[in-house]
């Protein structure tokens, strides 16, 4: 069992999306989501143009872990494929890739350029990992992001890229701290969300 901890610079609900019963990572953190597992547990935590550093945004334990084509084919996921025209939380899916012949198509979406063009420098970071982290165990705060204790501040990412070296204990204690006080599943909407029309939204 693993821990991989990062900073959520931008917490739209596109990295990580929370909804429609699954979270998952499909976009930007290539590396983790090259190395991470099932079983693994993936963190992520605020910076200081949304909640803070010190609060936690997300943790969700790796469940399941798809390509990109299997992503796109998997009609579980159908939802969390993006509509530019819908609700804001159909704007933030995250489900982007699909194969044509050898290429990867990148539909319209959140990482794309405005006009709906492929966002050539958005498309090449993504791909450097054609993998999805999915999890049906999860816990997501977004706006209500909780302060982490002291004692668990070395969970805590300071800066770009991510951590992954924890000992076995920290994690499992981590762990149980959040599941101790917390339900599953979405706690609140994502902390960047637009707040004109968050309230209009399904938070689910």
């Amino acid at each position: 069992m693993r821990l991989f901890s990062y900073v959520v610079r931008y917490d739209f609900g596109f990295a990580p999306n929370p909804f429609e019963g699954y979270c998952t990572l499909a976009t930007c953190k290539y590396k983790i989501r090259n190395t991470a597992d099932v079983g693994d547990w993936v963190v992520g935590t605020g910076s200081v143009g949304n909640v803070g550093n010190s609060k936690l945004i997300y943790l969700m334990k790796v469940t399941e872990k798809l390509t990109f084509d299997k992503y796109w084919e998997d009609e579980r996921f159908e939802s969390k494929k993006p509509n530019m025209n819908g609700s804001l939380k159909v704007r933030n899916g995250d489900n982007i890739y699909r194969k044509d012949g050898d290429d990867w198509i990148q539909t319209n979406s959140k990482h794309s350029n405005e006009d709906g063009s492929e966002n050539k420098d958005n498309k090449d970071y993504d791909l450097e990992s054609i993998n999805v982290l999915i999890s049906d165990y999860f816990y997501y705060f977004g706006k209500s992001a909780i302060e982490i204790p002291n004692e668990f501040k070395s969970v805590i990412n300071p800066g770009i890229g991510h951590k992954s070296k924890f000992e076995e204990t920290i994690i499992e204690k981590f762990v149980k701290w959040v599941e101790a006080s917390n339900d599953k599943g979405i706690i609140d909407f994502p902390s960047q969300f637009d707040k004109n029309t968050d309230e209009e939204e399904n938070i689910s």
